[in-house]
């Protein structure tokens, strides 16, 4: 049996777990609740889908080169990849903040793994309609 079994397809990032279009962002920046840290920034939106959807906002002024950036695109991508199968159907908008750069990845991924589970807990004791 191979190592690439059904456990790793559960945990893709599939093109529909993500926000890309203007009016998905602008909707979730109107009528999100907000929540953040030092690095983060989120932004969760109740939607529709079957689950939750990721959109990031990491601007070149917080973060500068395009390989920060990048990196640290890819380091909330996989957080969420992660931990996507234990959040609540939201689409969540993350930003990155000023105090980011130069910032460590494990240092992110665990400002990361706090805000999801703010996330869940927020999104769980007061539901919006």
């Amino acid at each position: 049996m191979s190592s690439r079994g059904v456990g790793c397809k559960q945990l893709g990032f599939s093109p529909q777990r993500r926000l890309r279009r203007k009016i998905e962002f602008d909707a979730a920046y109107a009528e999100g609740r907000r929540f953040g840290d030092a690095f983060f920034g989120m932004v969760a939106r109740a939607n529709a889908a079957d689950g939750p959807r990721l959109g990031l906002a990491v601007a070149t002024k917080v973060a500068g080169s395009s390989v920060e950036r990048n990196r640290i695109r890819r380091l909330i991508r996989e957080s969420f990849r992660l931990r996507q199968r234990g959040l609540p159907a939201v689409d969540v908008v993350v930003s990155a903040r000023a105090r980011v750069r130069g910032a460590g990845n494990a240092e992110l991924a665990a400002s990361l793994e706090l805000l999801w589970n703010k996330l869940i807990d927020q999104c769980a004791s007061s539901p919006r309609s």
